[in-house]
């Protein structure tokens, strides 16, 4: 589970600390204007903080600690609760009005993706949402990922179940911020993109961990997170900071072109444009999605001798393999690249493909 706060303990009551402060006098035989006597203070103030009128304040405890001898820590602790218990009984007041924002989410889907604990109350269900998103309230939601200046939203897989895009989004946010990342460094993010190509040709079972390490000297926190039911996204970039940016990679296409075509597309957002953006496979922006897929291309099928290839008659099952040997390319990624630009049947040549599953670090 990613919600941080399922093994702490708020009890249904917590009472004022001016009650364990009567309970104390009794036992000592003093009564309350004597003790105002001794600490200096009116009786009335020590009547309000018995019956929870008035706050115990730190100069208040350190004065108890003298006359008491119980250590104004631990007045401090009992006031610090009491006043903590005030502000949650409060909240869940405020939150008891907003529980009809849940019907919004895919909470069952959240809880069944391990992204958060399922609750029978509906106000602890909502606290439960919140905590995931690191949001107040709905409201602060909505303006979060709803808003007019969210890029996104746009995206036909955002409009569709937007609850489901921004926990996808979240988590993949959560498990980058732990990740240790170099200051972002584009030069060698950029100078990078030559060793990674080299990795197509590769046994594909250690990609995550090398590209996860060779990404994060770079300052580019790379997730991998499976897409959740009904939605369309193979990848997503943004930054989490102006010295860290996040790729994100859903691994929805099992072969090898389209991991490749995916990582260097998302790599060309990172490389090229606005750190305040943040993109989506679909998110409808197409001059960057076209200027991402031709960076992609580019690095993956140099066009020095493409054209003598290709001139060279229709490509057979060997003249590919021995092409994609001499540029030092995957067979069945250089198939799904010249696929990808028209230049080959999207039904020939599949077989060359690799399907995989990638090993987690």
């Amino acid at each position: 589970m990613l919600s941080h706060n399922h093994n702490q303990y708020f009890p249904d009551m917590v009472s004022p600390p001016g009650e364990t402060l009567r309970e104390t006098l009794e036992a000592l035989g003093m009564s309350q204007s004597e003790l105002a006597e001794r600490m200096g203070r009116p009786k009335k103030t020590i009547n309000e903080i018995i019956k929870g009128k008035a706050a115990l304040t730190p100069d208040t405890a350190l004065q108890l600690e003298r006359v008491l001898g119980i250590s104004s820590g631990f007045w401090n602790n009992r006031e610090y609760h009491y006043r903590e218990f005030l502000a949650m009984r409060m909240e869940g007041e405020r939150l008891r009005h907003k529980v009809a924002w849940l019907d919004e989410m895919p909470v069952r889907d959240m809880v069944k993706l391990g992204w958060i604990l399922p609750h029978a109350d509906k106000v602890k269900q909502l606290q439960e949402v919140l905590n995931f998103f690191g949001v107040a309230s709905p409201d602060v939601w909505k303006r979060l990922w709803c808003g007019p200046k969210v890029a996104f939203r746009r995206s036909k897989a955002f409009q569709n179940d937007p609850g489901l895009v921004a926990g996808w989004l979240r988590v993949g946010e959560i498990q980058a911020r732990s990740l240790d990342c170099a200051p972002y460094d584009a030069d060698r993010f950029s100078r990078s993109m030559e060793r990674i190509r080299s990795m197509t040709i590769k046994p594909h079972a250690h990609y995550c961990r090398d590209l996860i390490e060779i990404c994060a000297k770079s300052g580019v926190a790379l997730v991998f997170l499976p897409e959740p039911p009904r939605l369309s996204i193979s990848g997503a970039t943004r930054w989490l900071t102006p010295q860290k940016a996040l790729m994100q990679l859903s691994l929805r296409y099992t072969t090898d072109d389209q991991f490749w075509l995916t990582f260097f597309h998302e790599a060309g957002h990172i490389l090229y444009h606005g750190k305040r953006d943040v993109f989506l496979e679909t998110n409808g922006r197409r001059s960057k999605e076209e200027a991402a897929d031709n960076f992609a291309v580019q690095h993956l099928l140099p066009k020095d001798g493409l054209d003598r290839f290709m001139a060279g008659g229709d490509p057979t099952r060997e003249s590919l393999k021995a092409y994609a040997e001499k540029i030092a390319l995957a067979p069945g990624v250089l198939v799904g690249l010249l696929q990808h630009r028209g230049l080959i049947p999207d039904s020939q040549f599949n077989d060359l493909k690799k399907l995989f599953k990638l090993k987690h670090p």
